[in-house]
């Protein structure tokens, strides 16, 4: 394997390994995925963060090196900090801060981002065999002070994170925002989906679902799956790979990757495992995050 940094750049993309054009001066891509096109262009989708600007993006290549990003002016997801949404709902005092955001005023022209474009970050994209695109990201619930699922020691405290789907025809445009899983009376009060990763089978989509216990700021893979995307079963409402002893590596946390990997006759998981708490106020020893790998036979047998 050789590593190539991406060259970034306001105008064309670089002549690079790796580049990505049409991206202003200051915002810088994180989280990214790649999608190969059923038409053979190459996609990367990521979160971009700058003075002002947290929102994701899409940048498309015909030769898999150069990337243009399509318009960073009309991204797929605004996050509820990013200066386009603007003025900020109240209830989101908790994740967004008011001042930064006067601090960073819109520019002339740019437009309001839509509410139902509005979210978390951790979101997931898939194109599905029909070409149409369907995306995964946490929605936010706003709850006061007296409600049992306020967790103040939370990075977020007074909102609660559940899973919403948006669909697409072509990927850039997103549309049909559907609340597809939330907790209920069945699980902990404190229980939040962080996410959900999902793999695409002949049988079905099996999820991975971001199993978020705020009180002790733990995260786990909770096994989930759906015929449609929209109806999911949670017949388990645990994590389905178990965390490490206190001290491995993956003792506080286990995190996703976009998909799981069918190789070999075998389904293969990496994943991340972080030894800290989601909030990074407790560690089992110097905080630390490794990726690791895990495997199964069947998706359909947790």
């Amino acid at each position: 394997m050789v590593r190539y940094h991406a060259v970034l750049s306001e105008g064309e993309p670089a002549d690079a390994p790796l580049a990505i054009g049409n991206l202003p001066k200051g915002w810088n891509p994180v989280q990214p995925v790649h999608m190969k096109l059923r038409d053979g262009r190459d996609r990367l989708y990521f979160w971009v963060h700058g003075p002002g600007v947290v929102r994701y993006l899409a940048a498309e290549s015909g030769d898999g090196r150069r990337y243009r990003v399509v318009d960073p002016l009309c991204p797929c997801l605004y996050h509820p900090f990013d200066r386009a949404s603007r003025p900020c709902d109240p209830a989101l005092a908790g994740l967004v801060g008011q001042p930064y955001l006067d601090s960073h005023p819109q520019p002339p022209g740019e437009e309001r981002a839509p509410t139902d474009l509005r979210c978390n970050d951790a979101t997931t994209v898939y194109q599905l065999a029909d070409g149409s695109f369907e995306l995964f990201t946490p929605g936010l619930i706003p709850v006061d002070k007296n409600d049992a699922r306020y967790v103040a020691h939370d990075n977020a405290p007074g909102l609660v994170r559940v899973i919403d789907r948006l669909t697409s025809h072509d990927g850039l445009r997103w549309e049909n925002r559907q609340r597809v899983l939330i907790p209920d009376l069945d699980d902990p009060c404190d229980l939040q989906f962080y996410h959900l990763a999902v793999t695409h089978t002949p049988e079905g989509r099996v999820g991975l679902l971001g199993h978020y216990r705020v009180e002790a700021q733990t995260m786990d893979l909770e096994w989930c799956f759906s015929q449609d995307g929209i109806a999911w079963e949670r017949p388990h409402r645990c994590g389905w790979l178990p965390r490490g002893e206190p001290g491995e590596a993956d003792c506080y946390g286990i995190y996703p990757p976009h998909s799981s990997v069918y190789h070999g006759g075998q389904w293969w998981l990496f994943y991340t495992g972080v030894n800290h708490a989601h909030n990074h106020q407790h560690s089992c020893g110097q905080p630390r995050s490794v990726v690791m790998a895990a495997k199964a036979e069947s998706l359909w047998r947790p």
